[in-house]
């Protein structure tokens, strides 16, 4: 039990000391995470009652992440990006409602993987800007 208070205790210092561009990277890992358990909740035997109860769970989930990205763009100063992710945003969450109301995986293997390549854009944007040279001031260095 003690190891489960400093992990959680750990990642909650992770979340206060990142920075805008590794919290969006968290809800994409957040997002696939949900995703891929409600993608193996569908392997639970349709006879098993809680296999509706874990894929509903685990899609509520990924839909809430996917909202909290999209609630975050800001439509009137990041023009036709923001706006291209709104609808993106928009589609995930529609086909994972579908996913849920008609319990079938392809809707949800498919946005597994449209969300994993903005995920790894995401983060190879971020491992670019980390490794970019830094502009020096003029009067310093």
């Amino acid at each position: 039990m003690v190891a489960t208070g400093y992990a959680r205790t750990y990642r909650a210092n992770a979340i206060l000391t990142a920075s805008p561009g590794q919290l969006v990277l968290m809800l994409y890992d957040g997002a696939l995470k949900a995703i891929a358990l409600a993608r193996e909740g569908f392997n639970i035997p349709a006879e098993e009652p809680r296999r509706i109860e874990v894929i509903n769970q685990h899609l509520l989930k990924a839909q809430a992440i996917l909202a909290e990205l999209q609630s975050g763009l800001n439509l009137e100063s990041g023009g036709e990006f923001a706006r291209t992710m709104h609808g993106l945003y928009d589609y995930h969450n529609r086909r994972l409602f579908e996913a849920n109301l008609r319990k079938q995986v392809e809707p949800v293997v498919e946005v597994e993987r449209l969300v994993r390549e903005l995920r790894d854009a995401w983060a190879q944007m971020l491992s670019q800007q980390d490794t970019s040279p830094t502009q020096h001031v003029r009067g310093t260095a």
